[in-house]
């Protein structure tokens, strides 16, 4: 029972894998982007242990757990109960913060009960949560949401010229009819001839039956005040109609910190209670490291069991390079990164066993300072007698494995195959892009690129940053480093497109797209792959679209289909009549140079590219190849992708401009090191063009190759936002403060040891 036996595994494109997985030991699975390491790992190995899990317990829980389809593989033996540490953000609604979600808040509610004077009550009033805790203006938010008048009511106009500018309040809208139909008001004035009583009654009256409405109005009306009505209807947490009008409330709706409770959450009753001056929100505004200095200078006597409680939770925060943070920090502002070391935290606090431990690139975001910390938390929880298995790419932490498994030796269809399995030190000899890797000492660049000019920053002190002053050099490629939260993010996508607004941010947020947007559609040549097949094909362009005529009639396009399976869970399944294409079968018929829409929309980027002649279509794919995006499908849904490929199919978009202010938050995100060096190209060219590129990177390849590095720190938080150093890698070498220099010297002697 020492090995996790797996027998056949085909998911997606995984190629009959039939693997023996050490348990106990920290094995970290390899390969590029798109080789199957995803696949074998989260899909076949932690979806069945998940399933299996959920299927012990009753149909009532049951229905309440996340659904995991069975894995296409034959047999999978010796599993474990998993626990999967993904970067799915945390997420949560308002309510949820970094206190609440790594499990400190309780202790820190628990020491205030203890030892706050004067006693206001037991750990539970502390609570935002709780209605005897939480502040009654904002129940316990920190904010308010309230509508902006001044953008809804346009005061130049009648109501019967559409003075409110809210849909179904305007012109023909049903909900004016309320208003119009009142006997209130004369619905030709302009609403700033308006009495104080008409202004008032029109939007703050309370619910009531008018007294003379007109003959339409109906018997069992009532009137009401747009502003409680617009509230009661849209911004309610329990409101249906919020969702279907949220373009239209942003406009008007502003949210504002609680006038009441200035954003404590807590009313005034719960903040009077205090520990050495300071009430339990004070606490939760400092950083964690402040907050740890404060709980151990408490002379806690009798209750020092909780204060070692408390001050051990927060320690591990410090340790996984978070301590920056604070507790009252809501969780869904958090990064994936983030996200990941917080769920880490809490398994750090557990004495649970023989558990099945699943990382997702656990290095994301972090400095390789902070990286050592995480391998060293990795290492205990494998120590405490826990199997871990870890997708990653850094080479920092692929060197501490216990057991490598390369999966490759390319993307999609060129991958799926297990390319080298063993320890670190035979990993250079193996045939795989990865052993290729390691096989090359890494250089830091001798001649770099002289600037065009400079981009200056005077005296910046946003958060953290210490009253700093900076040039940046333009026509070259600068890359900022420092730990993470040391001030970074603060100067280059903060203080800088202040100054400078004509800067182009490209970073790894959503794209505002709809979830029928593919990767055809981004790239703006769906219309012209569509047009290929209706002229071949004598026939209209729309039976190749899954959003018009060629739309499968059964799932509307969709290529799902839920089924209710009433007690259990509700299961997405591929539609039976399409298979999951979104065509109509009819479609099927048509091809173009022998293959079908279908086939078409299922083929990699590298594919396309050999299959279309057309420049138009080639020169995207091109960008794709160059950036290391070869594996994505044409027809793959936006909405599935990761920030990193996000963040890489922007920049396609920028390589035909000229003279621009780039600038980049970690571009390296969850790419294979030969695809860095892919990237690194890229960034070539975009700097030939005549831009100015400037990148947010930890990696230290990325790093080595800058023409000019700006380095912030030394240290996270309070402890960071100074400049450190500015100048060549070369000369970053030979500097003795800075972490990233002690760390770009031990990468460039590495020899497959630390």
């Amino acid at each position: 029972m020492e090995n996790i036996e797996i027998t056949n595994a085909r998911q997606n494109n995984l190629r009959n894998i039939s693997i023996q997985v050490p348990k106990y030991k920290m094995v970290v699975f390899t390969g590029v982007s798109g080789s199957g390491k995803s696949s074998l790992v989260f899909e076949t190995i932690g979806a069945e242990a998940q399933r299996q899990i959920n299927e012990t317990q009753n149909s009532f829980i049951r229905n309440r757990l996340q659904h995991y389809g069975v894995p296409n593989v034959d047999k999978i033996e010796n599993l474990n109960v998993p626990i999967i540490i993904n970067q799915k953000r945390l997420g949560g609604n308002a309510r949820s913060t970094v206190g609440t979600a790594a499990d400190v808040y309780a202790s820190l509610r628990l020491l205030f009960s203890r030892m706050g004077k004067p006693f206001v009550g037991y750990s539970n009033v502390f609570s935002f949560n709780n209605p005897q805790g939480m502040c009654p203006e904002c129940e316990g938010l920190g904010f308010v949401q309230t509508l902006d008048i001044n953008t809804l009511i346009d005061r130049n106009k009648s109501l019967h010229e559409g003075a409110i500018r809210f849909p179904t309040f305007q012109p023909g809208g049903w909900r004016l009819t309320r208003y119009t139909l009142s006997g209130y008001f004369d619905n030709d004035k302009k609403l700033k001839d308006f009495t104080d009583k008409e202004w008032d009654t029109l939007l703050y009256a309370e619910e009531h039956k008018p007294r003379h409405p007109h003959k339409e109005w109906g018997k069992t009306v009532k009137y009401e005040g747009i502003i409680p009505r617009i509230e009661k209807a849209f911004l309610k947490k329990d409101s249906k109609e919020n969702i279907t009008r949220k373009d239209a409330l942003n406009h008007v709706v502003v949210t504002k910190t609680c006038p009441s409770c200035h954003g404590k959450r807590l009313n005034k009753k719960i903040l009077s209670c205090k520990i050495e001056g300071k009430s339990i929100a004070d606490c939760t505004a400092l950083s964690i490291d402040e907050l740890l200095e404060f709980i151990g200078s408490l002379d806690s006597g009798a209750y020092n069991v909780i204060v070692k409680e408390l001050s051990m939770k927060l320690q591990n925060i410090v340790t996984i390079g978070l301590q920056y943070l604070t507790l009252d920090r809501s969780t869904n502002t958090l990064s994936g990164g983030e996200s990941q070391r917080i769920k880490m935290v809490r398994s750090l606090g557990n004495s649970l066993v023989d558990l099945l431990y699943i990382f997702d690139e656990p290095s994301i975001g972090l400095h390789p300072k902070d990286l050592q910390n995480i391998i060293t938390i990795i290492q205990q929880i494998r120590d405490k007698g826990n199997s871990v298995l870890i997708v990653e790419h850094d080479p920092d932490l692929i060197k501490t494995a216990d057991w490598i498994i390369d999966i490759g030796p390319g993307s999609g269809k060129n991958g799926g195959k297990i390319v080298y399995e063993g320890t670190f030190e035979n990993l250079k000899t193996s045939a795989g892009k990865t052993g290729s890797y390691f096989s090359k000492k890494p250089v830091v660049k001798q001649k770099v690129r002289s600037p065009s000019g400079y981009l200056e920053i005077k005296n910046a002190s946003l958060y953290n940053l210490k009253d700093i002053s900076v040039h940046i050099p333009t026509g070259i490629m600068t890359v900022v480093t420092g730990v993470a939260g040391s001030g970074k993010s603060t100067l280059i996508n903060r203080v800088l497109p202040q100054i400078y607004p004509d800067v182009t941010v490209i970073d790894q947020s959503l794209f505002a797209a709809s979830v029928r947007s593919n990767l055809l559609t981004y790239l703006g040549i769906s219309d012209t792959v569509r047009r290929l097949f209706a002229q071949v094909n004598h026939v209209s362009e729309k039976l190749f679209s899954r959003n018009s005529d060629g739309a499968c009639k059964n799932c509307k396009g969709l290529g799902v289909e839920k089924i209710d399976l009433a007690f259990m869970d509700d299961i997405e399944q591929p539609c039976e009549v399409c298979g999951g294409s979104g065509f109509d079968p009819d479609v099927l018929q048509y091809q173009y140079d022998g293959k079908t829409i279908v086939e078409v929309m299922n083929m990699t980027v590298s594919e396309a590219a050999l299959f279309f002649k057309q420049e138009a279509i080639l020169t995207h794919f091109d960008l794709l190849l160059q950036l290391g995006l070869d594996y994505l499908t044409l027809g793959q849904r936006l909405d599935s992708f990761s920030g990193g490929e996000r963040q890489r199919l922007k920049m396609t978009r920028e390589l035909k401009n000229t003279h621009q202010i780039i600038i980049l938050d970690e571009p390296s995100t969850g790419l294979h090191p030969d695809d860095t060096r892919k990237l690194l190209s890229f960034f070539n060219r975009l700097i030939d063009q005549n831009n100015t590129l400037i990148v947010i990177e930890h990696n230290l390849d990325i790093i080595a190759q800058a023409d000019w590095v700006i380095d912030i720190g030394p240290g996270a938080g309070k402890y960071g936002g100074k400049i450190l150093f500015e100048g060549s890698p070369k000369e970053l070498l030979k500097n003795k403060e800075s972490f990233t220099a002690e760390f770009l010297r031990k990468h460039i002697q590495q020899d497959g040891k630390n």
